[in-house]
């Protein structure tokens, strides 16, 4: 069920199958160039207590028409306005690369705001946010950005040969870069919730130590799992990664009250 009065987040929050008996939330966020739609189709292989809530970036589908954000103070103090309504239920924050970013920073701003927060933070495919970046992608000339895209995989080739698409491609993906370097990272007290960052063995973005500095970032339980596959195994390993958010979901859901 959508929260009463919500007609402006739901610009930012999509139900790909509301859930009205639901005892939690999972909140999705999306890597960079991807959107709400990476996830709509995860609720059939989620536990029966969930209720799945997309996260809508602007410059992607449905909001195609608007201008991305490029930094990630202002997106992630838009998102928490956004979310605020929709935490009447217990949730949890999900997300892949760009996405581990953006839920981790809106993990600590709901903090900041004295808003109800997340009973478990789920990261994958990214670095912990206090470790020195790479190369500085977002400035990277067209040629050699279109070239770094095609060795990370993840970009469909159709996308990557006409020039049409690469028109309204690049400018959105390249935003979401600039969102996930461009700002230094502010370092805060630990959060108190739990923390599982998950991997694929091949990424050359994010290795097991650079997954396993996460744990920097928690009072809370923390844990690091490999999947086969390179930075896009969370579709390559699809069924084992969505069994293991299930159990993580299901040790949530019993150990709430009531």
């Amino acid at each position: 069920m959508k929260p009463t009065g919500s007609s402006s987040a739901d610009v930012w929050v999509g139900l790909p199958r509301p859930n009205p008996d639901a005892r939690l939330r999972l909140f999705c966020f999306p890597y960079a160039g991807g959107g709400a739609s990476s996830y709509t189709t995860w609720w059939r292989e989620l536990p029966a207590s969930v209720e799945l809530c997309t996260i809508k970036l602007p410059g992607r589908e449905t909001r195609m028409n608007e201008r991305p954000f490029e930094r990630l103070t202002p997106l992630v103090g838009a998102l928490a306005a956004a979310v605020e309504p929709w935490l009447t239920k217990p949730f949890v924050l999900y997300g892949h690369s760009l996405g581990a970013l953006v839920a981790c920073e809106l993990a600590r701003a709901l903090r900041r705001r004295g808003a109800p927060l997340p009973r478990h933070l789920l990261v994958s495919g990214r670095r912990a946010p206090h470790l020195p970046s790479g190369e500085a992608l977002h400035t990277l000339s067209d040629a050699e950005f279109v070239m770094w895209l095609r060795r990370m995989g993840g970009t469909p080739d159709e996308v990557l040969r006409e020039p049409e698409l690469l028109e309204l491609f690049l400018p959105v993906l390249r935003a979401d870069i600039a969102v996930n370097e461009a700002e230094p990272f502010v370092a805060e007290a630990p959060l108190d919730c739990p923390i599982t960052a998950f991997g694929g063995v091949d990424d050359e973005r994010a290795s097991p130590a650079d997954l396993d500095a996460w744990r920097e970032l928690t009072r809370g339980p923390f844990r690091v799992e490999m999947f086969p596959g390179g930075h896009f195994f969370l579709r390559s390993a699809r069924g084992p990664f969505l069994r293991s958010i299930s159990a993580v979901l299901d040790d949530v859901a019993r150990d709430l009250p009531g």
